[in-house]
């Protein structure tokens, strides 16, 4: 059986474009999503931290810059739309992302695919002749949530921010298989590599980005070039992004440059140990569970300013059931001692996206702890406390979530 893992480090580097990580050639710690090494940090301006130059299109007032890699959408301005604006989606790059030369020529970005009976090298104009499809889904990180752990895990510490409903547009990934003749024997993972550049001296194999996924779970993935009706941006991981609706924003590997049908996981680190769910203390490793499916969750999104007057309220918010479909959802204003359903406003746009949800009180002069709670059809719950792990991984307690309106 062919061994479809064995690449080439060096070969896969002359395939990066772009100076992005130039200035950290000589730097031994290279900025990664779960916090291993060091963010590069955002500028500072007299108003306070200012957008990088590839996201400097995002709405300033709605976003929370944390780092030149990390930016945050405000839990005042979720709104009441069932999609984010692309202004307004959350920033999260593993490494600095590539030169903007490479969305010049989006027509010319290749992407190579092994482990099918014919590898070829495809441009985007070539994936755009072999089919057309889009997803609705929740684009969530991985550690959304983080800043609730009482630890402080490294890593950004993200509230609701890391988290949007998006539309992605591309080719069905397994439309592309078939046009390649069919998977090779022994491929059990898809496998996308990440086109940002590698610093000289570093082993690549302890930076780059390369994620695998079950093939059980790809039968929605694609290789996507638009988000929300518009080209790909560059912070969003243009000209090409591999897109795993219901895994979470890490499995979504950003700048594809490769597309590979394996027999076993990435070596890469960000695969074998960086991603994976530990308890409090314990170093992740291959033996801990990865990183892969977005758990069930929901989060009130209005009243947005947590004050508001006595008489009717309407308490709003998002819930999506994760990797399967939402089912349910509850809001209680009694810190969790009652729970009465809410009701569904708004489209459904499937079992990725999340839902609007609504629920209309009358309430007296008093402070309210008001909180939400989603079920999948799988039965998964929202948990009242959140699991506690090392890097402060898939938090989707309720408790966590709920806050606290003050009526006047």
């Amino acid at each position: 059986m062919r061994d479809l893992m064995l690449q080439d480090p060096t070969r896969r580097k002359a395939l990066f474009t772009g100076g992005g990580l130039a200035a950290l050639a000589a730097v031994p710690e290279v900025a990664l999503a779960d916090g291993v090494g060091n963010d590069p940090p955002a500028k500072m301006t007299s108003s306070g931290k200012a957008l990088p130059e590839y996201a400097g299109w995002k709405n300033a007032d709605a976003m929370i810059v944390h780092s030149a890699n990390t930016i945050e959408l405000k839990r005042s301005h979720f709104g009441h739309g069932l999609l984010t604006p692309t202004d307004c989606l959350f920033v999260r790059n593993n490494l600095n992302p590539p030169s903007a030369d490479i969305v010049k020529d989006r027509e010319a970005w290749a992407v190579e695919v092994t482990g099918v009976a014919k590898p070829a090298r495809l441009t985007l104009a070539d994936l755009k002749r072999m089919g057309l499809t889009s997803v609705t889904m929740v684009l969530q990180c991985s550690g959304n949530g983080r800043g609730y752990f009482p630890h402080k895990p490294s890593g950004t510490q993200w509230k609701e921010g890391a988290a949007g409903c998006v539309v992605f547009t591309g080719v069905a990934v397994k439309d592309v298989v078939k046009a390649l003749g069919g998977l090779a024997d022994g491929a059990q993972y898809m496998t996308g590599t990440g086109g940002e550049t590698i610093p000289d001296g570093v082993d690549p194999k302890t930076v780059m980005v390369e994620r695998s996924v079950p093939l059980s779970d790809i039968e929605d993935a694609l290789l996507a070039w638009e988000l929300n009706g518009e080209p790909l941006p560059l912070a969003h991981g243009g000209p090409v992004r591999m897109i795993v609706p219901g895994y979470t924003g890490v499995n979504n590997v950003k700048y594809v440059r490769q597309l590979a049908f394996t027999a076993q996981q990435s070596p890469a680190k960000i695969q074998q140990s960086s991603y994976r769910f530990t308890p409090v203390g314990v170093k992740g490793s291959p033996d801990a569970p990865s990183l892969w499916k977005v758990p069930v969750n929901s989060w009130i999104t209005t009243p947005a300013d947590q004050s508001v007057k006595a008489g009717r309220v309407q308490l709003a918010g998002v819930a999506f059931g994760g990797f399967y479909p939402i089912k349910g959802i509850e809001v209680s204003v009694d810190g969790g001692q009652t729970w009465t359903a809410a009701k569904w406003f708004g489209p459904d746009l499937g079992r990725y996206a999340w839902r609007n949800f609504v629920l209309e009180v009358d309430l007296k002069p008093g402070t309210y702890r008001v909180a939400s709670r989603a079920v999948n059809d799988q039965g998964e719950a929202q948990p009242k406390e959140r699991q506690e792990n090392e890097r402060g991984y898939n938090n989707n307690s309720w408790l966590d979530r709920s806050i606290e309106l003050v009526v006047a």
